[in-house]
C-alpha cells in the first residue's frame, strides 16, 4: 500500500476547494458583490469604488486558478491510477493501454482510430446478428 503523504500546499488546496465549492460560500460571495453594488451611489461610482472590486476579484481569481489546478491534477492522477488498475486486473484487457496519457497527440490519435474501427466492426456484427 502506498503511504499517504500530503504536502502542506496540497492540504491547503484541498481545504480551500472544499470550502469554495459549497453553496454557502457562493451566497457569501454574491452578498459581497451585491453589497459592493449597493454602495456604488454612496461612493459616487468612483474610480476607487470600481478599483476595489476589480482588484479583489482579480487577485482571488488568480490564486484560485492555481488551487483548483492543483486539486484537479491530483484528482485526475488518482482517477488514472484507478483506471490503470482496472485495466491491469482484466485478463482480456490490453495492458499496452495503461500509459495512454503519456503518448503524444499523433500516437493517441492512432490508438483512437484503432478503437473506433473495432467499435464500428462490433456494431456491424451486432446489427448483422440482430437482422437474422
Amino acid at each position: 500500500m502506498v503511504p499517504i503523504v500530503h504536502s502542506p500546499f496540497s492540504r491547503f488546496a484541498k481545504r480551500v476547494s472544499l470550502i469554495t465549492g459549497r453553496p454557502l460560500t457562493f451566497i457569501l460571495a454574491l452578498a459581497l458583490i451585491v453589497s459592493w453594488a449597493v454602495t456604488g451611489p454612496l461612493f459616487g461610482y468612483s474610480d476607487t469604488w470600481q478599483l476595489v472590486i476589480n482588484t479583489g476579484t482579480t487577485i482571488l481569481t488568480f490564486l484560485m486558478v492555481f488551487l483548483i489546478q492543483n486539486t484537479q491534477n491530483r484528482d485526475t492522477e488518482a482517477l488514472q491510477i484507478k483506471l490503470d488498475e482496472l485495466i491491469r486486473v482484466q485478463q482480456e484487457a490490453n495492458n499496452a493501454l495503461l500509459d495512454l496519457e503519456e503518448l503524444d497527440e499523433e500516437d493517441l490519435a492512432r490508438v483512437k482510430a484503432i478503437y473506433l474501427s473495432l467499435a464500428r466492426k462490433e456494431r456491424e456484427e451486432r446489427d448483422a446478428r440482430s437482422s437474422q
